[in-house]
């Protein structure tokens, strides 16, 4: 990887910003055992309303990491499951989950002795050139 392997226009910067949403790497997680229903997912998942469900699954068949498949049944039926493209991220969401189970206290301890030293606002992420 060169020095200039995070810049806008690079390929790492693309996969940042795929594992960046939160929701992406839980529902890639969520099937990795095999396809699932929106309304299985959703309780698997918890905390997820099917707004943001809907529009994440959007999004991660439109980078080609899941399928959708319609079932002709009566009443349709749709699963979506990984690609294979979308199999080859569960080793690096496993290796930042296993991160966060090794140091997430630290990080924890970190942002309380942040917000008692100088009690502000935490500081806001840029995403795609605009804040949140």
């Amino acid at each position: 990887m060169t020095t200039d392997a995070f810049l806008a226009d690079c390929r790492a910067r693309l996969a940042f910003d795929l594992l960046s949403n939160t929701w992406n790497a839980v529902v890639l997680w969520a099937l990795r055992d095999g396809p699932r229903r929106p309304v299985e997912l959703r309780e698997r998942i918890g905390g997820i309303s099917s707004k943001v469900l809907t529009e994440t699954l959007r999004r991660l068949q439109f980078n080609g990491l899941i399928d959708r498949q319609a079932h002709p049944d009566a009443p349709s039926r749709i699963e979506y499951q990984l690609t294979a493209l979308g199999r080859t991220l569960l080793a690096p969401i496993d290796a930042v989950g296993a991160w966060a189970f090794e140091h997430g206290d630290e990080v924890m301890a970190a942002q309380e002795a942040a917000s008692t030293s100088a009690p502000q606002a935490p500081p806001t992420r840029e995403i795609n050139g605009s804040t949140a």
